[in-house]
């Protein structure tokens, strides 16, 4: 409970400068309305402070570079205990950052599995959402300069399980869809777990996506030592991950700008970790 409560508190806190301007439109995962939520679609979503919940019409907002574009994309996909979103240190001020460092970003507002009166559940309709996700950057890949074979997936706590499972299990998309969306494939280039929960869920294969790892020493032990036991799980089945366990940080920690801490400042080991998987190339000018 206790390290929920500074999730949540730290979702509370920090309201990004971004929030206060005027965000990028958001997307629509399904024009006519995500199945199983079609009713509701129109339903708009409750906001208190950075958080979000009552999401029915799950969407991607894109954040892409105006110039020096590497070509590379992640979907973000936030943290709330799949009772909220946590969408300013675990969403937006992310993006930006992203962004503004030649990494196209898109925030995922999914459906809540643990909203209270919630019908919905975490593989039918959260999952969905996330490999659609997916599927809609690859299938707009030229039109935002991205190359379709940079796409991965991040996820923050709750958001860490989403990640963690689209990379355990995609496909190649339906080639006889009459939908290009539905064509393209779900499968994340690569993946990064910050502070995921539900570890024991998680498995390794061959051929799986690389990982990046980031948590905190004080976290609960199913994340800090789950965590290093996904990572022997990983280099036991050949597939290179990277592991960083901040000694002073706990859950929740995300990305704050202005950081000052060694755990406040992954996002710099992640893009360094990108550089050297060979999936954050050169910087390419858009025009």
């Amino acid at each position: 409970m206790k390290h929920t409560f500074r999730h949540l508190a730290g979702c509370l806190l920090l309201i990004p400068i971004l929030m206060k301007a005027e965000l990028p439109v958001a997307i629509p995962l399904w024009e006519k309305g995500a199945p199983g939520s079609e009713a509701r679609s129109a339903e708009k979503e409750s906001q208190d402070g950075s958080n979000v919940g009552n999401v029915h019409n799950p969407s991607i907002t894109p954040f892409i570079p105006a110039k020096d574009a590497t070509g590379t994309a992640v979907i973000i996909a936030p943290g709330g205990g799949h009772s909220k979103l946590c969408l300013g240190h675990e969403g937006y001020a992310l993006a930006e950052w992203f962004r503004d460092h030649g990494i196209a970003a898109f925030v995922l507002k999914y459906r809540l599995a643990r909203e209270k009166g919630s019908a919905y559940t975490i593989q039918d309709h959260a999952m969905p959402d996330t490999r659609r996700a997916i599927r809609i950057v690859r299938s707009r890949a030229g039109e935002w300069g991205i190359k379709p074979d940079r796409i991965g997936i991040m996820g923050f706590s709750a958001g860490g399980e989403l990640a963690a499972f689209a990379a355990m299990k995609s496909d190649a998309g339906r080639p006889e869809s009459a939908e290009e969306i539905e064509r393209m494939s779900s499968r994340p280039d690569f993946q990064a777990l910050i502070y995921p929960g539900t570890s024991n869920l998680f498995s390794a294969e061959k051929g799986m996506p690389p990982l990046f790892i980031a948590c905190g020493y004080g976290d609960r032990p199913d994340i800090s030592e789950g965590m290093a036991s996904l990572y022997l799980k990983y280099k036991a089945a050949g597939v290179k991950a990277e592991l960083h366990i901040y000694s002073n940080a706990g859950h929740g920690f995300g990305y704050k700008p202005g950081t000052t801490t060694a755990a406040g400042r992954w996002p710099e080991r992640f893009t360094e970790w990108l550089t050297d998987s060979g999936l954050l190339g050169e910087m390419e000018s858009r025009k």
